[in-house]
């Protein structure tokens, strides 16, 4: 159900911001926004798997936190990020 090192890979070189990059804001938001959707749709067809709603739910918070760190620091990489992703914002 995880991410398989190809997608996480292909996520990375997509969203990185220079060539060792693998912990910036975009690519973490990339990564969660995956795994977020790959979880919606488990639970569209499992609707009583509660525990992971309950990561679901972790992964959403995880993901706010990190969009609300990036738009306090450079609001136009996460305005650029949150339309690559096709992410609504406020």
């Amino acid at each position: 159900m995880s991410l398989t090192r190809d997608q996480k890979d292909t996520l990375i070189t997509t969203y990185k911001r220079h060539d060792t990059d693998t912990g910036s804001p975009e690519v973490q938001i990339a990564l969660l926004t995956t795994r977020v959707n790959q979880l919606t749709e488990h639970l569209r067809a499992n609707k009583h798997d509660e525990s992971s709603r309950r990561g679901l739910l972790k992964l959403v918070g995880q993901r706010r936190r990190l969009l609300a760190y990036l738009r306090r620091k450079d609001y136009a990489r996460y305005l650029a990020l949150a339309e690559r992703l096709n992410l609504r914002i406020k």
